[in-house]
Formats: structure tokens, C-alpha cells, sequence
């Protein structure tokens, strides 16, 4: 399992460096934008699928503040306008940083 070694914000991005010594440059838009909380994302049960809202989003929205290791599986993020129920697993960290801009 490839997990975060080292994880920093350097400007407008999160720079990530694997276990594996690959790098991930993903820009901080992008990765709140992907948030995958249920406020942002919708919140699914077994019987209904709701759809994502439509956010709003400021410039401190786009601010990233703080960044927590949760467990061995995913980063938490903490954004500028307060927003921080986005527990960004790495498999979706991986992705995003695949992927071009």
C-alpha cells in the first residue's frame, strides 16, 4: 500500500510524496472542489441517492490551512472558511494526482 511519506502546501497546491518516492502536485482547487464529505458530495442511504448541492465557493475557500494524517488511510484537510469534514482517502489523493489539469 502506497501511503504519503511527506505532505506540504506550496502555494496554490499539495505536494505529496509517496512511500513509494512518486510525487503527487495536486492544485488546492482541484482537491477542495473533489471534496468527498457528504455536505459536498451528497449523502446517499440504501433506498435514496441525493444529489451533490451546489456550493458556493470564496476565496478562502480555496485557502488550505492544515493537514492531518487520519489513521493509515486518508488526509484530513482544514480550508479557510472553516470547511473540514473532508476526509480525502489516499486512493482518491492518487487520482487526483494523475490527473492532468
Amino acid at each position: 500500500m502506497i501511503i504519503p511519506q511527506r505532505f506540504e502546501i506550496v502555494g496554490n497546491y499539495l505536494a505529496i510524496q509517496w512511500s513509494d518516492l512518486s510525487e503527487s502536485l495536486i492544485a488546492l482547487e482541484k482537491l477542495r472542489k473533489n471534496c468527498p464529505c457528504a455536505l459536498c458530495q451528497g449523502e446517499s442511504t440504501i433506498l435514496t441517492k441525493a444529489k451533490a448541492p451546489k456550493l458556493a465557493f470564496g476565496p478562502k475557500s480555496m485557502e488550505l490551512k492544515e493537514i492531518r494524517m487520519i489513521g493509515s488511510y486518508a488526509l484530513q484537510c482544514f480550508w479557510g472558511d472553516g470547511h473540514q469534514s473532508g476526509i480525502y482517502p489516499f486512493s482518491l489523493l492518487l487520482e487526483l494526482g494523475k490527473e492532468k489539469e
